[in-house]
């Protein structure tokens, strides 16, 4: 199956069947979160993985009352880093030398370089923004690869994010929750947008295209 034929089969099942998740194919979609590309491969997030039925009963409760949740195989918190970014620079630049068998004075260009865009940025808040957008274009990919593996795939932003930090003690982690997905397998039967016709605009009025 093609991507473009898994998007056209995906959607945003509001209801899901229990069905577990194979953990291969649980672990090719987080692998594809991994692999999603970051400014600076700076990857600023992290993906926290949640399939206890108790723990996911306890966040529908208390901040994410969508039955996906409660439905679900596993529920993936996309959380952004909530630490001093130039920290998280001086640790990836590491990283990179490391497996890259680089010396790390090589890259002070470029670690130098990321600084000042995060200066730029001006405060810590605009850079939780900026981490956030990352963490998007992460949840896009596992998105797709989750369409690519004909397991549905609900994002969901209508969600208490301080409530949910807390409840999965994220703040101790130094992270902070942007966007959740449940995963899972679609309820046919009591989901009212099974089977409906995906609305897009069509490509000659999405693509503007120049000369």
């Amino acid at each position: 199956m093609s991507l473009t034929d898994a998007l056209h089969w995906r959607y945003a099942a509001k209801r899901l069947n229990g069905e577990q998740v194979p953990e291969e194919t649980l672990e090719r979609i987080m692998d594809a979160a991994r692999l999603a590309p970051s400014s600076f491969g700076l990857h600023p997030w992290s993906l926290v993985h949640v399939r206890s039925p108790e723990l996911r009963a306890r966040l529908h409760e208390t901040a994410a009352p969508q039955p996906q949740v409660l439905e679900c195989s596993d529920l993936l918190v996309f959380a952004v880093h909530d630490r001093d970014f130039k920290a998280q620079v001086d640790d990836h630049v590491a990283h990179m030398a490391r497996t890259r068998e680089v010396d790390e004075s090589s890259l002070d260009g470029f670690r130098n370089m990321i600084k000042a865009v995060m200066d730029q940025k001006g405060t810590h808040e605009a850079c939780l923004e900026w981490a956030a957008r990352q963490a998007y274009i992460g949840m896009g990919v596992a998105l797709s690869a989750a369409a690519l593996e004909k397991v549905d795939a609900s994002p969901m932003e209508g969600f208490y994010p301080e409530t949910l930090d807390e409840a999965l003690g994220l703040r101790d982690k130094g992270l902070k929750s942007v966007v959740i997905m449940a995963l899972g397998y679609r309820d046919t039967e009591r989901d009212q947008g099974a089977g409906r016709a995906k609305v897009r605009r069509a490509g000659e009025d999405f693509v503007v295209r120049l000369p």
